[in-house]
């Protein structure tokens, strides 16, 4: 779906109720947070940081802009700043959206909206509302955040309930375009290796989710696919010479997940596969012979818990696996991380995160490098951060 399209539909639906009324009918929240982190790595450097020296190169900022014109009307917008290590330092509009709720049953989002697969996909953009330092990186890369975070295009949403022994469905499904932008973390490897995307990758996607709401109290299991059609882009060198083209072919990743929360207990899991096949053309050389055509298999889950010792102190583990089933057998082929994490919040605006990782295996938190063989097979991590919200 063309953005500009997509852009006028959001704006359009935001303006025209707006202008008879004044700015104290439009119900504006600003809302946003600050984190600092600090990344510290046995072994191997994680994430672009020099974390094996100690590294505080992990800024965070968000803030996004509300307004409710009308009862059904809510219109907003979103500003994302990152920087990490030498992946990103700039600032990114998470989404823009315009979302007419008629009632509990249906409701439909237009503009750039968030997708809403997996279990925390429409919540990993705010860092204030879950546990964790790093949510499990084998589902939630937090180099690949702004790829799957949010489409161009439009969500229809509703709730359904089927009755008292049944509980209650939610439904969403979606579709536009997808935009994995040149400086994605998808690309690193590649961009170090001297080729890169100017126009990134983009093509159209659809999916759809379920989620039930099941008779015991606390208890959601759910399952979401998303299709994303054929994603092309322009290759170039570092000199924006223009060599070829880069291709991803159509893929498919489904999740299915369970989420447990009632009194102080929190129980959660997820698995997720994403297979696709990228295709490099260059003139002159058969795609076959380049290094960065090839066929990607990863099988991804996690396990995990946490438990409210105190309405200020929370406490936490997780197991992730990412296992990428086309790589050779090795410490190069899977990333098998166990997790404690502890949360503090000192007060309703300022909160502390402090988590180690036991990391075997190098084939999530270190996939920018490009001799794998230079890593070493076992890493610990602690990851500390502090955050401001408002």
């Amino acid at each position: 779906m063309n953005r500009i399209l997509v852009g006028a539909m959001a704006l359009a639906l935001g303006v025209v109720p707006i202008a008879a009324q004044s700015l104290d009918d439009l119900n504006i929240q600003i809302h946003g947070f600050a984190t600092q982190g600090f990344l510290y790595s046995t072994n191997n450097d994680v994430m672009t940081a020099n974390s094996s020296s100690g590294s505080a190169a992990w800024t965070e900022a968000v803030i996004n802009l509300n307004a409710q014109p009308t009862p059904k009307l809510r219109v907003g917008v979103q500003a994302h700043y990152l920087f990490l290590g030498t992946f990103s330092n700039a600032i990114t509009i998470d989404w823009a959206q315009a979302d007419y709720k008629f009632d509990d049953r249906f409701g439909v989002r237009v503009g750039k909206t968030k997708t809403p697969w997996g279990l925390f996909n429409e919540i990993v953009d705010l860092d204030p509302v879950y546990q964790w330092v790093l949510l499990p990186q084998s589902v939630y890369n937090i180099t690949d955040r702004d790829a799957f975070l949010s489409h161009y295009g439009g969500v229809v949403y509703g709730k359904l309930n089927v009755g008292p022994r049944l509980g209650k469905i939610e439904y969403y499904g979606w579709g536009g375009e997808n935009v994995y932008t040149a400086d994605s973390g998808l690309f690193l490897a590649q961009s170090e290796a001297g080729y890169t995307l100017p126009y990134g990758l983009q093509g159209s996607m659809y999916g759809g989710a379920l989620h039930w709401r099941t008779p015991l109290s606390g208890l959601m299991v759910g399952a979401s696919d998303v299709t994303t059609n054929k994603l092309s882009g322009s290759l170039n060198d570092n000199n924006d010479s223009v060599l070829g083209t880069e291709a991803l072919a159509k893929n498919s990743t489904p999740n299915y997940f369970a989420h447990y929360e009632k009194d102080k207990v929190m129980v959660a899991y997820e698995y997720n596969r994403n297979w696709s096949n990228t295709t490099v053309q260059i003139p002159g050389e058969p795609a076959a012979s380049q290094s960065l055509s090839g066929r990607t298999n990863p099988k991804q889950w996690y396990a995990m818990a946490t438990y409210k010792f105190t309405p200020k102190l929370t406490a936490g583990a997780y197991f992730s696996s990412d296992i990428e089933h086309e790589a050779p057998l090795g410490p190069h082929r899977d990333s098998l991380d166990w997790t404690v994490s502890g949360r503090y919040d000192v007060n309703q605006f300022i909160y502390l995160k402090a988590e180690q990782h036991f990391v075997a295996g190098t084939q999530n938190y270190f996939e920018s490098v490009l001799d794998p063989s230079t890593l070493k097979p076992h890493t610990q991590i602690t990851a500390l951060k502090i955050g401001v919200s408002f």
